[in-house]
């Protein structure tokens, strides 16, 4: 029996250690490099891996492959942007493959395995911008599934729909005792 309870927890707890991506790629990533680093100087980071994540701000198709405009912010254990405050500025998410504008989507949140190339200065409404330009290894785009995994009513205060068959008492009340 104990047995059986050990192997079901940890089951459980492995099953909340899911990554999205592959370990190839993960171990290819320099851990101490962060965001401001190579904002500062991209150059000094040419041929080395990162990961980071931000919201897709646009995408362009070209000849020589996508690009991806990603507002920089932090990623938490899951690999899921952060959204603070403040952004850490932006970078480019290049690729020679194609990546569908509808797939890539403004606004979707999204995490980058790849290997800086240096940087490229383009317009940003009428400033003149420089990005760091970041070779895609991996990239992940999070589902619309993926930014709310539960019904609304788990621990949302301002849902107003049905609740569960014991309704007067909420989530935390007892429920009906042939429920038991």
């Amino acid at each position: 029996m104990k047995a059986r309870v050990l192997s079901t927890l940890s089951l459980l707890l492995l099953t909340g250690c899911v990554h999205v991506f592959s370990d190839e790629a993960e171990h290819l990533v320099d851990q101490t490099i962060s965001f401001e680093q190579i904002k500062q100087s991209p150059k000094a980071y040419v041929d080395r891996y990162v990961k980071l994540g931000g919201i897709i701000a646009s995408t362009k198709n070209t000849k020589e492959g996508s690009q991806v405009v990603v507002v920089q912010f932090n990623l938490a254990s899951d690999d899921f942007p952060y959204e603070q405050q403040a952004s850490g500025g932006r970078f480019l998410a290049v690729t020679p493959k194609y990546l569908d504008n509808m797939v890539f989507r403004t606004g979707r949140p999204v995490a980058v395995i790849g290997q800086v190339k240096g940087e490229k200065v383009q317009p940003l409404g009428e400033i003149s911008y420089t990005y760091p330009v970041i070779a895609i290894t991996e990239i992940h785009v999070w589902k619309q599934s993926n930014l709310y995994p539960y019904p609304a009513y788990f621990g949302d205060p301002y849902f107003y729909g049905p609740g569960p068959p014991w309704y007067p008492y909420g989530w935390y009340g007892p429920p009906p005792r042939e429920l038991w």
